[in-house]
């Protein structure tokens, strides 16, 4: 958007406040809306490529000549171009007189509401925000070319390979030696639905909280621990009871309380966010409060590389697993 230069007088009011950053206010507004360059582009009736520019800061490439004859300045967006976008992104413009002199200016904002719900985005803020436009969470990235992220997407900067979807082998250490490949600057989901459920992934993660259950109906050996939403939701639980060596041994057998772990379950669409971590970190900070001092668990498959994560570690001469298969060419055995 252009500059207008105001005169200078004794009638005229100095502009004061900071400038809109026209750019990044449309991409935070295309974020809130969620929709891309291309479909602001259909609804607003403004093409694409004119959009593209308006954000990138580009001028128009329509540069035209003062009535005198002199080049002018490069020519922004008109009045009606802008407003046309920022109605199409669910927006309004808001056009108030000066205050008096003296008085302080009204701030205003011409975000949309924000949306709800569980794969909403978050909301607009950064630099810029209100009284200088408004800015995406990811305003600040940009890819190995210098160029924005789509701003309805959620971009992230990529630091190590877990960062990014296209190293699937970075969650096998065993696999990980073996594969290596050069990272890209930032990554984002081009897929709404996998950018939905990341989102709803993060507000998970970001909010549950852990607390041991008390509940009249448990008995007193019985531990419990949830993981669980501000809204009361279940994410995850751990139990465990307390063993008693009195009924092995006959007799009580002094600082030798112990516990078994029962289980450990997350919901499976929250997995691999802490959750059960978590929860284990709570068992553990429960037992030192309580003076219990160990506590025993069986796994099999992931679940012993979980519990061998959280401080658990294999007990030799302990009751172990074990099978027996019939090699694959032995037949039945006749009675008769």
């Amino acid at each position: 958007m252009t500059d207008v230069e105001r005169p200078t007088g004794p009638a005229t009011r100095p502009a004061t406040g900071a400038a809109i950053k026209l750019g990044a206010t449309l991409r935070a507004l295309r974020r809130a809306a969620d929709l891309s360059q291309r479909e602001l582009a259909a609804r607003s009736g403004v093409p694409q490529a004119t959009l593209a520019r308006i954000e990138s800061g580009n001028p128009s490439p329509s540069v035209g000549r003062s009535a005198g004859g002199s080049s002018g300045r490069s020519a922004g967006p008109s009045f009606r171009t802008i407003e046309r976008l920022v109605i199409g992104a669910g927006g309004q413009i808001i056009v108030v007189p000066p205050p008096p002199d003296g008085a302080p200016e009204p701030v205003t904002s011409g975000a949309p509401e924000p949306a709800t719900g569980p794969g909403a985005p978050e909301p607009a803020t950064g630099p810029g925000a209100p009284g200088g436009g408004l800015a995406a969470p990811q305003e600040e990235l940009r890819d190995a070319a210098g160029r924005h992220c789509p701003a309805h997407l959620d971009a992230r900067e990529v630091r190590e390979p877990k960062d990014w979807p296209g190293a699937w082998w970075a969650h096998w250490p065993s696999l990980s030696a073996g594969y290596w490949t050069a990272l890209p600057a930032v990554t984002y989901r081009l897929d709404r639905e996998l950018r939905d459920r990341d989102r709803i992934r993060e507000r998970v993660r970001q909010g549950f909280r852990v607390r041991r259950h008390l509940a009249p109906e448990l008995p007193t050996t019985s531990w419990r621990f949830v993981a669980e939403l501000p809204d009361g939701e279940l994410v995850g639980e751990l139990r465990a009871h307390e063993r008693s060596d009195e009924l092995l041994f006959g007799h009580p057998v002094p600082e030798q309380d112990q516990l078994v772990l029962d289980g450990i379950l997350v919901v499976p669409a929250y997995r691999r966010l802490g959750i059960g971590r978590r929860l284990v970190n709570a068992l553990t900070a429960e037992m030192a409060r309580c003076g219990v001092r160990s506590a025993h668990g069986f796994a099999e498959g992931g679940s012993t590389r979980f519990l061998w994560v959280c401080g658990f570690r294999v007990e030799s001469m302990r009751a172990a697993e074990m099978r027996l298969d019939l090699p694959v060419n032995a037949g039945l055995m006749r009675r008769w």
